[in-house]
Order: structure tokens, then C-alpha cells, then sequence
């Protein structure tokens, strides 16, 4: 060979291939492409096994509240019709050994609002029977009305239903374990809390 590459003593010049340089990037870049594929496609299917894809679309759709539901309540439902104390008569019966008890209690209900019928000592069927604190005898239609509103004054008392026709007449027939009418403040706030509107929980979300 002639001119720049001829062929002296023992020394010749070495043909190299050129680099391959792009070849091996591009095959880089493809790796990582493959990679961030299959790991963004791993993550799609937790989400939707795991059923996120549903938090994911009510966000996106509202961002500024978060899925949930909570407890919000409804328009105030109507006040319970029940009976004011002064629309209601109340026996009082005598269970008990102990004397007077009937009238101290009858005077004590007549203060705070109630109407007083008969007061004596409790029937043969009655009377020292009555192992808890009072016995609330009265109509079936005062299971709603008159019967709770009495039992305000004295929390924990039995409440039963009779024959009987008047649904604002109940009987107060005092047990043993009775002591004392229930204080005017407890009683009044149960009454306020018996026939004060009821608000419904309603399911919503916060936000």
C-alpha cells in the first residue's frame, strides 16, 4: 500500500470500528422506558384490587373534600304531641308501709305542674308489691304521652298499662324503694329532652 498507509518494517496501522455510542444509550433509555412501565402498571392493578380507583376519581372530582362518610343531621323532625303536666291527673297510691307518703307525694307533683286526683293507700293487689320505686300504671294510648311525662319526675319508676279509657289519668302507686321525687332541675331538663325535636343522621361526606 502507498501513501499515509503503507506498510513499513513491522508497524501497520490498526482499522477500529467506529464507537457504537448511540446504540448504547438508546438501549439505556429503552430499559428504563420498560421498567417504569411495568412498575406504573403493578401500581395500577394494586389501586384497583385495593379499590382505590373509585377515592381516586370522587377526589379528582372534588379536591377539596375528602371521601368519607359522616354523620350530619337532618331538618329537625316535628316536637312530639305529648301532653303538658297540667292536662294530666295523677292518682297517687300508697304501696308502703311508711304513713303520709301518698300526700307528701301528691303535693310535691301538684307544685310542679300536675293535676291531683284521688290520693290513698294502694289496692289489696297493690299494696306491698311494689318493690321498686314507683309503679306508672295508665291507658295504652298513654304509652306515648302521658305515661312518659310523668315518669320525668321520677327516672328508673316501672311503667305499665291498664284497661283503662283516660289516656291522660295515670296512677302513681309509690313501691318501697321509693325516697324522693326526682330534683326540679333533672326532671325539667328530661322533659325538655322528651319532647325536643330529634334531629335524623343522614350519611354525606366530609369535606
Amino acid at each position: 500500500m502507498g501513501g499515509e498507509y503503507r506498510i513499513t518494517g513491522d508497524k501497520y496501522p490498526r482499522m477500529r470500528r467506529p464507537p457504537r455510542r448511540p446504540r448504547f444509550v438508546l438501549a439505556i433509555v429503552a430499559s428504563a422506558l420498560v421498567v417504569g412501565l411495568i412498575g406504573w402498571g403493578t401500581l395500577q392493578l394494586i389501586d384497583v384490587f385495593s379499590g382505590g380507583g373509585d377515592k381516586a376519581t370522587a377526589a379528582s372530582a372534588d379536591p377539596a373534600c375528602t371521601p368519607g362518610p359522616t354523620a350530619s343531621p337532618s331538618p329537625a323532625a316535628e316536637a312530639k304531641p305529648l301532653p303538658k303536666p297540667d292536662r294530666i291527673t295523677v292518682n297517687v297510691f300508697n304501696a308502703t308501709p311508711r304513713s303520709g307518703l301518698a300526700k307528701s307525694t301528691a303535693e310535691a307533683l301538684e307544685k310542679r305542674g300536675f293535676r291531683i286526683g284521688e290520693v290513698a293507700n294502694a289496692s289489696e293487689k297493690f299494696d306491698k308489691k311494689v318493690p321498686g320505686t314507683a309503679l306508672l300504671l295508665g291507658a295504652k294510648s298513654a304509652t306515648d304521652a302521658a305515661l312518659p311525662v310523668l315518669g320525668t319526675q321520677l327516672p328508673g319508676a316501672e311503667l305499665r298499662t291498664d284497661a283503662r279509657a283516660k289516656p291522660t289519668e295515670v296512677d302513681f302507686i309509690i313501691g318501697d324503694g321509693f325516697k324522693a321525687l326526682a330534683k326540679q332541675p333533672d326532671a325539667d331538663q328530661a322533659l325538655k329532652r322528651l319532647t325536643a325535636p330529634q334531629p335524623t343522621p343522614t350519611a354525606t361526606r366530609s369535606c
